[in-house]
């Protein structure tokens, strides 16, 4: 064979590999808004605080109609309300959080609607201490459920539920509790 013929093997099946990558792993950016409240114990009549979020996230196929989805997200979460019996007004509690859900989707509807579920690693990043905690948590571990639907190839809508299950202080019986509504773009 001659070298060109080499070279244009070579190319054929390094361009065919990538495409065959392409469709294996997907990379994409997100954002929206945040709905959050802290639930537990202590807490004096709080209220759904608005936030947000936004991050990337690598789509990675593992199967005919599954996918794992790693994300890292900048989120800003917390409540809002009085603090104690007595407060005139409300205060926002501000904790942002710096968050990797790792879920698992399920397109019940190929190519368009699926089904996500999966744990969330988070690390706070601002406390504004209004809480008055003596020692606030800097992880919290929760779990991730929620929709999503893709509007096009790159256009995607999701709606997620995001429930804590550590406490944000070792003296506090305190949550998070965040929903989630996110639009993104694929590449």
């Amino acid at each position: 064979m001659k070298k060109s013929t080499y070279i244009a093997v070579l190319l054929f099946v390094f361009f065919g590999s990538f495409n065959a990558h392409a469709q294996l792993l997907r990379f994409g950016l997100k954002a929206g808004p945040n709905f959050a409240d802290l639930d537990g114990e202590g807490l004096y009549n709080t209220k759904t605080k608005t936030g947000f979020h936004f991050g990337a996230l690598l789509q990675i196929k593992a199967g005919s109609n599954f996918f794992i989805e790693p994300e890292v997200l900048y989120s800003t979460q917390g409540t809002k309300g009085k603090i104690k019996p007595g407060d005139l007004k409300d205060e926002n509690i501000n904790y942002d959080y710096v968050t990797v859900p790792v879920v698992l989707k399920y397109y019940i509807i190929s190519d368009f609607l699926s089904l996500e579920a999966g744990p969330q690693f988070a690390f706070l990043v601002n406390d504004d201490k209004k809480l008055d905690l003596d020692d606030p948590t800097s992880f919290d571990f929760g779990v991730v459920g929620g929709l999503g639907a893709d509007i096009t190839k790159h256009i995607f809508v999701q709606g997620r539920y995001v429930v804590g299950l550590t406490d944000i202080s070792s003296d506090a019986d305190v949550k998070n509790r965040v929903i989630q509504f996110s639009v993104g773009y694929k590449f």
